[in-house]
């Protein structure tokens, strides 16, 4: 299986993202011309991936033109993308008309595009809409792109979607964002840096101020990175096969303006994570009758995955019961008041952990006339099985339950 992690030393913006991918894997440059060439709302765009050294490192460049204009045009939903301040009429000074995401999006579905582009791309627009629309208290089908503006993000976003369905990745990954500073011109005025819909979306991510100003994290750039790390990636061994790098429009004080991207390589076999909740608490004052009672409705609950019991001394050599649920995240809050309405405490732990579990099945199998519940799991060295302890509990005599469990397992080793 193969993740990335994104680096964004400079700061991360969409032409920022492709030439960093690109850079990483040239390959696929030729697929992402065709792609683009096959977008809609973008005709007439021309791209070209330059090599780029900036006196400290070497990469790549993704640059965006449309018609004959020798100028980059990058912009997003309100003109403040890609590093660069924007304005809202041409050289000849005339106003431009505003494109409705809600457009933009029929546009991109009704495309010839293949559709993991779609899906991908959609759900990078529809982030950003998202966030434009609680920004300015509209809703995301009434945010607009400025005309001009609007296919130099199209591109970005639709050429992002190609790579990230050509990569394939099991993991995606960031490090801590640079935040920035300062002021940015858009279309609503000047705003504070980070732009309040890349405020937005960062949101929950690791930040770093290392006291460069500017925009450092555009919109586009945000949506990218919100929409790739949506879900917590376990701490694990893996292999570091390449990296590539990818450069923004301006130049930063002593330090590259580049996002490098990290290419990983992971077993294959390894286990797959996912999150639960853990919940702990004691109990002192509780009979064992009861206690008992309550753990059974506790382990009922569908949401309840495990329950674990044992006997711990607290305060004053007081013996106490201690009890630990492995949870569905989602339903924390509804097994958490169970706990309370089940047991006597009047407090409880948690947390969110991360798990690995092999993959398992369940299942019966008929041995010496007898049906038999199994589980079989698969294991890295292949399939184990195991029999019910339920259904051999009526076996009188430990070499009889022995003998069913070899024959069993031998019977399950030869097929």
């Amino acid at each position: 299986m193969t993740a990335f992690h994104l680096d964004p030393l400079g700061g991360i913006a969409g032409d920022m993202f492709i030439a960093a991918m690109l850079d990483l894997r040239p390959d696929l440059e030729a697929g992402l011309r065709d792609t683009l060439a096959l977008c809609p709302m973008i005709e007439g765009v021309k791209v070209e991936l330059v090599a780029h050294n900036d006196g400290i490192l070497t990469g790549r460049r993704f640059l965006v033109r449309k018609g004959n204009s020798e100028t980059l045009a990058h912009a997003h939903f309100h003109r403040h993308d890609h590093h660069q301040d924007h304005h809202h009429a041409d050289d000849h000074g005339r106003d431009h008309a505003h494109v409705a995401w809600r457009d933009i999006r029929i546009a991109i579905e009704q495309s010839r595009l293949d559709r993991d582009v779609v899906h991908h791309a959609i759900g990078i627009l529809s982030l950003l809409a998202e966030a434009e629309g609680r920004v300015h208290g509209t809703t995301p089908d009434n945010v607009a792109f400025h005309e001009v503006g609007a296919w130099d993000s199209i591109a970005d976003i639709v050429g992002a979607a190609y790579l990230i369905t050509q990569l394939g990745a099991s993991a995606w990954t960031a490090g801590a964002l640079p935040l920035g500073s300062g002021r940015v011109k858009t279309a609503h005025g000047l705003l504070p840096v980070p732009a309040p819909a890349t405020a937005l979306l960062i949101a929950g991510f690791n930040t770093i101020d290392d006291g460069i100003g500017g925009e450092r994290v555009t919109p586009t750039g945000a949506a990218i990175l919100r929409y790739l790390c949506r879900k917590p990636v376990p701490h694990t061994a893996r292999k570091l096969v390449a990296s590539g790098h990818g450069f923004g429009t301006k130049r930063l004080p002593g330090i590259s303006n580049c996002l490098r991207v990290l290419c990983f390589e992971t077993a294959e076999d390894f286990p797959e994570s996912e999150t639960i909740a853990v919940i702990e608490f004691e109990t002192d004052d509780q009979t064992a009758e009861d206690l008992v009672h309550a753990i059974d409705h506790l382990r009922a609950h569908e949401a309840v995955l495990d329950v674990v019991q044992s006997t711990v001394f607290g305060k004053k050599g007081r013996m106490m019961a201690h009890i630990r649920l492995l949870v569905r995240p989602d339903a924390l809050q509804a097994v958490a008041q169970r706990v309370f309405e089940e047991t006597s405490t009047i407090g409880i732990r948690y947390q969110f952990v991360q798990r690995l579990t092999l993959p398992r099945e369940a299942g019966t199998i008929e041995s010496e006339g007898r049906m038999l519940r199994i589980k079989t799991a698969t294991r890295p060295g292949g399939e184990t099985v195991k029999i019910e302890a339920d259904d051999l509990a009526g076996i009188a005599g430990k070499a009889a339950r022995d003998g069913i469990r070899a024959k069993v397992e031998r019977d399950w080793d030869a097929s």
